[in-house]
């Protein structure tokens, strides 16, 4: 029988980091969350797990300890607002984004609990600016404080893993993160073509049809494949797209938050459902809250084949002994 690691997850979100290790025959003993729509999602996904609803700033690795006893690896995924290039707020300064924006400030308070509860192996994921100049010596110094003097920065494609959707993140790690990639890539109508109309009658969790004014409806009939219905400015004039139609035989651009899809055939909105198909979301999986929050709660998540991926290189890596 395998050995079941256990698992907290911080920043968890609706669990798409967690559900890669569940899936990967982990224990997800605990999620921490600060909203608490989103940690119900979590709750409601896993029933088995220990759930805080609680701002990490103001937790400590004995709070965690005293709930759940040791652990055997440390996940999680800070907010991404102060360093990706799609804000067009965040800092001009690199080290002003990690060490004086209150939000950036959180990766080093994951950092600082990963230290307090000493993990064998420990995964933070986030955009690859994160590491951009002297932030990577800056997170070096940072966990070398808290005794992981080895650190690697690992960038992966969520679409060499499965995922029907392009995104490339960082994951930041104690060991060395090499996953072995799928043998083709998974596009579109591969991920959501066998879902019934959303107007129809199912029992498919968050797959309900999107209401469009008649104006939007209009300008969506117009739109081919890959064109957009919205252009906005990120941060140094970087142009991002939002109400694509999907092309059916591509992969999905990014997944944001913000994302909102046209389906490839249909002139409407993809469900909050069709969105989780793209960022490998089996569908018992479930989002909780209003609609916006959901798409929040898919876009803001690891993808559940990238995550998968990883736990089983993390698996690998705790099957064999791993040093700091």
């Amino acid at each position: 029988m395998r050995q079941r690691y256990r698992v907290v997850d911080l920043f968890c979100g609706a669990g798409g980091f967690s559900r890669g290790f569940a899936e990967e025959g982990f224990e997800i003993v605990l999620g921490v969350d600060n909203m608490r729509p989103v940690a119900e999602a979590f709750r409601l996904n896993f029933p088995h797990a220990k759930v805080l609803v609680e701002d990490v700033k103001l937790l400590h690795g004995e709070d965690i300890e005293s709930l759940v006893g040791e652990v055997d690896v440390v996940i999680g995924g800070p907010p991404c607002e102060p360093f990706t290039s799609a804000n067009p707020k965040r800092r001009e300064d690199l080290l002003e984004r990690l060490y004086t924006d209150p939000v950036g400030r959180l990766v080093l308070d994951f950092i600082r609990i990963v230290g307090d509860l000493r993990p064998k192996i420990f995964v933070m994921e986030n955009v690859p600016a994160l590491a951009e100049g002297p932030l990577k010596e800056a997170l070096r110094k940072e966990f070398a404080r808290v005794g992981y003097d080895n650190i690697y920065f690992n960038l992966l494609l969520a679409e060499d893993y499965g995922t029907p959707s392009h995104r490339l993140r960082l994951f930041i790690s104690n060991i060395k993160l090499r996953p072995k990639r799928s043998r083709r890539r998974v596009v579109v109508i591969e991920a959501i073509g066998d879902l019934p109309p959303p107007t129809s009658i199912h029992d498919i969790p968050n797959h309900e049809y999107v209401p469009l004014s008649p104006r939007k409806e209009r300008r969506i009939r117009r739109l081919r494949w890959g064109e957009a219905l919205i252009r906005y400015m990120g941060a140094e004039g970087k142009v991002y797209y939002n109400y694509v139609r999907l092309h059916p035989y591509r992969l999905a651009p990014t997944v944001m938050g913000s994302s909102r899809f046209i389906h490839p055939f249909e002139d409407r909105m993809l469900t909050v459902r069709e969105q989780a198909r793209l960022m490998g979301f089996p569908d018992h999986h479930v989002f909780y809250g209003g609609r916006d929050l959901q798409y929040d709660e898919v876009g803001e998540a690891v993808p559940v084949p990238l995550a998968r991926a990883i736990a089983k290189e993390v698996r690998r890596f705790l099957e064999k002994g791993v040093e700091r």
